[in-house]
């Protein structure tokens, strides 16, 4: 087991009616002028906006609405919410959403605690980050674990780039969490949930050579419950008891926990990125699209032994009369068989992309960084082994 350390600050205020409670929260974190951050218009048509901000001023905090978020978030929006946070003297930024709004939310906290600096500059860490406000959401969407993370995304679309940043500064001060928010999601919203909730995961369990018996157990126990639960939700989001375990899930795939003492890889999401950036496309549709191909171009490495234990305690596969190849590939197979029962693409094509030879170079030098960055722990992987998965993604 590698050394590790685990930290997940974020207070988690879970269940029915919560977000009735936002207010008090925002007051005992120190708020008093909040930057409400959210999407479209169903948040407002549905009265969450509305019940969160009456809970803001039964508390006697004032704040100011940024409404508009767009998935695969973008650069310009979260600008352009700085600069009305700063006009309005923001001490505090709620997301109100998915991860999409939240991520939105941590960049105008980045932007406003520093105005001098451009918010692509923070975010590609060509300045230090050693300040921002603080941040809280109100979940609505399982999928980017956000809520949770040190993590957040941003698309720059004048150069087409969709590039991640990590540090203490992105954990939310509180998490509300109330599955009943989440009962009217399209079965896609949702399946596209379900596989960020299970990629999460995944992205920190096929790292071979080290020891982590306690990580497993729980790594292996999240997939399964996200598995059952999420066939469930995607047939009938309202029921409750299966989209608070999957909800639930969602925060635990993404707040380090499952990594301890492994850590991570996230190399499939570099290969999803570069997707969602150059044709915006969901981005749990373009994991599920690449992972199979990932999976089959890397499990006979040194992560064999990782892809049959995946097999057989995540899918419960016997191994008996089989060979450690034909488990591994078993346990893609089934993972793959899952995400088409909820409606996910598992090829290139069936996300709805062609991309020719040329294209294919171009989206593996994004993910590699114009071929700088060596993904996978398994074994390296550059621009040029990168392309053979996309490739074979066709």
């Amino acid at each position: 087991m590698e050394n590790f350390v685990q930290y997940a600050p974020t207070e988690v205020i879970f269940g029915k009616g919560t977000e009735n409670q936002t207010g008090e929260e925002v007051k005992k974190w120190g708020g008093s002028r909040v930057l409400l951050v959210y999407g479209g218009g169903s948040a407002v048509r549905s009265g969450l906006i509305g019940r969160v901000e009456q809970s803001l001023t039964e508390a006697g905090i004032a704040y100011e609405e940024f409404g508009g978020v767009k998935p695969n978030p973008r650069l310009a929006f979260a600008e352009e919410g700085v600069q009305k946070a700063l006009t309005f003297g923001a001490d505090f930024i709620l997301a109100v959403g998915g991860g999409s709004a939240i991520d939105t939310a941590k960049a105008i906290a980045h932007g406003t605690a520093n105005p001098e600096e451009k918010l692509w500059d923070i975010w590609t860490r060509k300045v230090p980050l050693t300040r921002s406000l603080p941040v809280a959401a109100v979940l609505t969407i399982p999928a980017a674990g956000s809520e949770m993370s040190d993590s957040a995304v941003l698309t720059n679309e004048e150069i087409g780039k969709k590039a991640g940043i990590n540090t203490p500064f992105n954990r939310c001060r509180f998490a509300v969490m109330n599955p009943e928010l989440a009962a009217t999601l399209p079965a896609y919203q949702v399946a596209c949930g379900v596989t960020d909730i299970m990629m999460h995961t995944m992205e920190r369990y096929f790292i071979p050579g080290i020891q982590c018996e306690m990580t497993d157990c729980i790594a292996e126990g999240l997939l399964r419950t996200v598995i059952r639960n999420g066939a469930k939700v995607y047939e009938n989001p309202a029921d409750y008891d299966a989209m608070a375990e999957v909800m639930w899930c969602g925060s635990l795939s993404h707040n380090n926990l499952t990594e301890c003492g492994r850590g991570k890889d996230f190399s499939v999401h570099k290969l999803g990125h570069a997707l969602s950036a150059r044709y915006d496309v969901a981005h749990g549709a373009s994991l599920a699209a690449v992972w199979g191909s990932w999976a089959r171009y890397l499990y006979q490495d040194q992560a064999l032994g990782r892809f049959v234990q995946f097999a057989k305690n995540v899918w419960g596969i016997s191994g008996e009369g089989k060979s450690e190849q034909e488990t591994a590939l078993a346990g893609i197979e089934k993972t793959e068989e899952f995400f088409r029962s909820i409606g996910m693409p598992v090829s290139l094509s069936q996300l709805g992309v062609q991309p020719g030879e040329q294209e294919r170079m171009e989206l593996s030098l994004d993910a590699t960084m114009g071929d700088t960055v060596k993904l996978t722990r398994i074994r390296p992987l550059g621009a040029k082994e990168v392309n053979e998965i996309y490739q074979m993604a066709m």
